[in-house]
């Protein structure tokens, strides 16, 4: 019997670092769905796909193949048998994956095989419409929000810890225009589910928002017993 967690929150909200926590404590599986859209933005960008090269961009489609695998507890995240488990992090993946994950095309394929996932476990899936599009039936909905100075601020921190040499005004700039897509685009734009309780992490420790979220999913379960 499959018992699912949706998790949705903008860039910077914590929720891949939360659901990562949540999932070891309540022996969930993790799903990162924003690593496919992640990949297949790679998978373009390597190309010289643009965003509007439908015909391409189905032809990618067609030939690509993302894996999701746990190696010492850790997720590895493959792309055409190449681990890219890091590369999908980058700020130049970070700049565009909203651009290709507006295309219909695109989540016409990613979506069914997040869904496929969920069939037969007790899941947590984190990203941008999980609880509005992808499992709309979910068990738990919970949408975690963030200030954008705080998400730019974590954000530019990650960057820093990896060596990337980005200023922290250039971060909250590609923060904010990422929202401004993700919001306004036409398909699945990323809404707060109505019936997602909300987590605000901006002033929460990671302890405190796994702490709040476990509670949250525990309360649910007694009340589907």
């Amino acid at each position: 019997m499959s018992f699912i967690v949706a998790i949705d929150g903008p860039a910077g909200s914590g929720k891949g670092t939360v659901t990562k926590e949540v999932a070891k404590k309540l022996n969930l599986v993790n799903i990162d769905t924003g690593a496919m859209y992640r990949c297949v933005t790679l998978d373009c960008l390597n190309n010289n796909v643009e965003p509007t090269e439908i015909d391409k961009i189905n032809n990618i489609l067609d030939k690509i193949n993302i894996e999701l695998k746990i190696e010492n507890g850790n997720q590895i995240i493959f792309l055409n048998g190449e681990d890219v488990s890091e590369e999908i992090r980058s700020s130049k993946i970070d700049n565009a994956v909203a651009k290709y994950a507006a295309v219909k095309e695109i989540r016409d394929k990613i979506t069914p095989i997040q869904r496929e996932m969920g069939k037969n476990d007790e899941i947590i899936m984190e990203g941008r419409d999980i609880g509005t599009v992808v499992f709309p039936d979910a068990d738990v909905k919970i949408f975690l929000d963030c200030s954008l100075e705080e998400r730019a601020r974590r954000r530019y921190k990650q960057n820093i810890e990896k060596g990337i040499n980005i200023s922290y005004e250039e971060v909250l700039e590609s923060i904010k225009e990422r929202h401004r897509l993700e919001t306004q685009r036409t398909i699945a734009p990323f809404v707060k589910a109505e019936d997602a309780i909300v987590v605000d992490s901006t002033n929460m420790t990671i302890e405190e928002v796994v702490f709040s979220i476990i509670n949250i999913i525990n309360e649910k379960r007694k009340n589907i017993l």
